[in-house]
């Protein structure tokens, strides 16, 4: 079970590190259909156990985000990034 607080990939700083806990798409306003967003998040490697790091962030506005996850770098946008579920890592 797990006892870590999540909080959304998007609302997370530069440095964050944790495991995705799930993808939640109701969350996340991309102005795509929720079924889409869940599947384009998958296909970039976005699942469920998942480490990722925060690395960077826009200057303004902190749009968009530079992600690492497993040994690939992605951009998102913070509000696509709303839709990931994370916790710390211990």
């Amino acid at each position: 079970m797990n006892t870590r607080p999540t909080i959304a990939l998007g609302a997370a700083r530069v440095g964050f590190r944790g495991r995705i806990h799930a993808i939640d798409t109701e969350r996340g306003g991309a102005g795509l259909p929720a079924g889409e967003l869940e599947r384009r998040l998958i296909e970039l490697g976005f699942v469920e156990g998942a480490n990722v790091e925060l690395l960077h962030q826009g200057l303004f506005g902190g749009d968009p985000i530079a992600v690492r996850i497993a040994n690939t770098t992605i951009g998102l946008r913070r509000r696509e990034a709303m839709a990931i579920l994370v916790s710390t890592e211990a």
